[in-house]
Formats: structure tokens, sequence, C-alpha cells
């Protein structure tokens, strides 16, 4: 803006107007990446690799369910192995509200043989050892962050190159968040977040997301959903990453009311 402030009164107006349309596309963008239509149930097996910097790894099995209704979220995950994994039998639950209300999570520790809330507070604490913390997980209002369009770039991940669309994301009250900033590389034709960089409140990259595969998968109605089937973020400050591959997947397959609750995360049943 100081910049600007030197350019002769019409050409400020057209720098303003330009920027005011590149927040609106920015935001409409975002806004068709979150109205893509979600499968009803989904039912899968993921196998999800934790890598330290010097090359160990801790591989996990887990269980995910997903429910969406009246186009609010719920989602499952159940660790169940290996057996010599240290969250075998943590089951982690999450219900999104709408209306701007924070999801509803919890999360059920083996060790404890308790399920308890997680709160608003921990939400930028890592998900059970993950590079993603609670907050990565739920879907955040579109309202909360200004959204500028930065600009339209071919981006290549795992030897695949996707037409993008770039948008940069700050939110709008800077402590109801861990990140200053997060871009985002949105494939054109399926609307989907190839490749994402989030940035800390001092602007340095914390976070990349990679989308590593996209398939599509048939679901039992017929209808096709563009699935990223392995994914990784990884933390570039700690060197530290997690990996997440589909192993199998079953999409519009009806699931009892049960399984989203959590009396669930206690059983298991």
């Amino acid at each position: 803006m100081k910049a600007i402030k030197t350019i002769v009164a019409s050409a400020l107006a057209l720098s303003l107007t330009a920027v005011a349309f590149a927040d609106q596309k920015g935001k409409d963008i975002i806004q068709q990446v979150l109205d893509v239509e979600d499968p009803s149930f989904s039912q899968t097996a993921v196998v999800m690799t934790l890598t330290e910097k010097n090359g160990s790894t801790d591989i996990r099995n887990v269980k995910q369910y997903g429910r969406t209704a009246n186009g609010l979220k719920a989602i499952v995950m159940d660790f169940v192995g290996p057996g010599s994994s240290k969250v075998k039998g943590t089951r982690f639950l999450l219900q999104e509200n709408g209306n701007g209300k924070d999801d509803d999570k919890f999360i059920y520790m083996p060790d404890l043989k308790s399920t308890r809330r997680v709160s608003t507070a921990d939400g930028s604490k890592a998900f059970v050892g993950t590079d993603a913390s609670y907050d990565d997980l739920s879907t955040r209002d579109i309202d909360k962050d200004e959204h500028t369009f930065i600009g339209e770039e071919k981006k290549t991940v795992n030897g695949t190159t996707y037409d993008c669309w770039v948008v940069s994301s700050k939110s709008k009250n800077a402590n109801d968040t861990q990140y200053g900033e997060k871009k985002q590389w949105i494939y054109k034709d399926q609307l989907i977040p190839v490749y994402a960089e989030l940035y800390d409140k001092k602007g340095q990259l914390l976070k990349v997301l990679e989308v590593l595969k996209l398939q599509d998968v048939t679901g039992a109605t017929g209808k096709v959903y563009h699935t990223p089937m392995t994914a990784s973020m990884k933390n570039v400050q700690t060197g530290h990453s997690t990996k997440l591959e589909i192993k199998q997947i079953v999409l519009d397959k009806q699931l009892p009311s049960k399984v989203f609750t959590q009396n669930f995360l206690s059983t298991g049943k």
C-alpha cells in the first residue's frame, strides 16, 4: 500500500479495484472448493506413516468412517494397529455444527480408558503425534479469513502437473489460528487443493501439504468422486512428515448412526 500511495489518483483507483476483485475471486474459488459434493458415507482403510528427520518411521493402520448429512460432516478415526503401535485403540470423532460454530471433537485414550472433549484451546496441538493439528482436521469457516487470488500456475506434484488457481488466506483475527498465512494450489478441473503451504506467525514456511495421488472412485450409487488416495504433510522446520495412503475405500454405502457417537469411541462397536 505504501508504494500505491505515490501513484496518481486514477491509477490508485484502478489498483484498488483490482485488489478488491482479487479478494472476491479468491473467496469465490474457496467457496467452490467447499461446495464440492462429498459422499454420503465413506469407509477407508488407511496406512499412516510418520517419518522422523533421521529417517526412522512409525507405521499405523487406521479405519476411517465418514458421514455427510444436511451439509454437515462427521468423521471417526479408529487406530487399529499394528500391535506394536503406541496409539492402537485410540479413536477420534469430529462432528461439524455449522453456522460458524466450532466443531465438536472427542478422543478416546485406551491407556486411560476414557473419552475426553478436545477443547478449542487444544486446536494447535499435534493430532496423536502427526504433523496435522486438531484444527487442521476441521473445515474452517470461510468468513474467518481474507482470501486473495494470487494467480494461475502449473504445479507439478509427484510427477503430475496440474493447472491451478493459487489463493492466499489470512485470518481476520490473528488470535484464532496458529498460522499467519495459508497458500493453496487448487486444481481447476476437480476443485481440489493439490498443494498447500502453511506459514507461521513470523511469516516463515512451517508445513507443506501435497496430494501425491488422485483417483476417481465410484460410489455405491454410481456417482464418481475425485479422491486424494495418497497425501503427505511435512513440517519443514522440524523435518518430520506424515503420509496417508488409502488402501481400501467404499463410498455411499450406509453406515449405522452408532458409529458416529462417543459410545463407539469407548467400545469400538
